[in-house]
């Protein structure tokens, strides 16, 4: 078969998103795109980590621009709520439309 002729040609590793790959941040990002906001106990009990992973892996999405954080108080109390911005809704979209590339060459 001519490698334009070869399915796995149009596959590249190198366009999966680092940033999304990993298994928490990953997990973060399906989370977030199947809601409006979510506050950060509510994404720490479904990913099932701890308060300080999730914290780094959702300020590395942040300064990616996937992810707005907001950070406010109710009384005394910290909340910190989290979104998927438009930037990070497409660069989710694109992730598994590339993982369903790689997934269609088995």
């Amino acid at each position: 078969m001519a490698p334009s002729q070869d399915p796995k040609a149009g596959f590249d590793v190198g366009n999966i998103d680092e940033v999304i790959h990993g298994r928490i941040r990953l997990g973060i990002m399906a989370y977030l795109s199947s809601v409006e906001a979510a506050d950060f106990a509510e994404i720490k009990a479904k990913l099932q980590t701890t308060d300080g992973n999730l914290s780094v892996h959702l300020r590395k999405l942040e300064d990616a621009g996937f992810v707005q954080v907001e950070k406010t108080f109710a009384g005394r109390k910290p909340l910190t709520r989290a979104q998927l911005t438009p930037k990070g809704r497409e660069a989710f979209i694109a992730y598994l439309d590339q993982i369903s590339a790689l997934v269609a060459l088995r």
